[in-house]
């Protein structure tokens, strides 16, 4: 091989070299940015649907920079921190939204957004993230059944804190057909939500916004 070839070579290298490094630093860019996009998904479905779980013209605040981190693990179902998301009418405590983790689904977690007035009454329910079964579990999806509206109206005083239940359990709730075990799961949750906001109320308006 001549000088002229040689150089010609070592050009070529050069220069499929600078290529592969530019296709790494995309490839690299685009995984960075795909994870942080999955990472975001979870927090923006929760913030989509606060507004479908509080009555339209009952608060005059924004509910998504309202908010507070609050950790459970026996009522709320985790030991990392959990949103609070929560409206105000003219500065005075309208309701709060909280998040609970149903730890008992039949495929895994599920994680819910549980809207309660001030009352103690429970204003909506909606799952925002889980992997329960396709044509059953998932069912719990307001977008694919209105069984998660059986909630709402509901408190703890009604029902009765022992008809907290699925029917077949000698409760007051229907159970999703081939799915008792992801309806039970959430049912529980829901209780636990409602029993939480019910002991932690002041403290859960009283605090400043993270």
């Amino acid at each position: 091989m001549n000088d002229a070839a040689a150089t010609q070579w070592r050009s070529t290298l050069a220069w499929l070299a600078v290529v592969a490094a530019g296709v790494a630093a995309a490839v690299a860019l685009a995984v960075v940015a795909t994870r942080a996009r999955i990472e975001r998904n979870p927090a923006a479905r929760e913030l989509g649907v606060l507004a479908t779980l509080l009555p339209a013209g009952s608060y005059d605040n924004q509910p998504a920079g309202d908010r507070i981190d609050v950790t459970d693990a026996a009522l709320l179902g985790s030991a990392e921190p959990l949103p609070v998301y929560r409206a105000r009418m003219a500065g005075r405590p309208v309701a709060a939204i909280l998040t609970v983790v149903a730890r008992q689904g039949y495929v895994g977690p599920i994680r819910l957004l549980v809207s309660i007035g001030i009352d103690g009454q429970v204003l909506g329910v909606r799952a925002v993230a889980h992997q329960e079964t396709p044509g059953l579990g998932d069912r719990i999806d307001a977008a694919k059944s209105s069984w998660i509206d059986g909630f709402t109206g509901r408190s703890l005083g009604d029902p009765a804190a022992a008809r907290w239940a699925l029917r077949r359990d000698g409760g007051d709730f229907d159970a999703i057909t081939g799915a008792t075990v992801t309806s039970r799961a959430v049912v529980d949750a829901v209780r636990h939500a409602a029993e939480y906001f019910a002991a932690h109320q002041a403290a859960l308006f009283g605090q400043p916004p993270e």
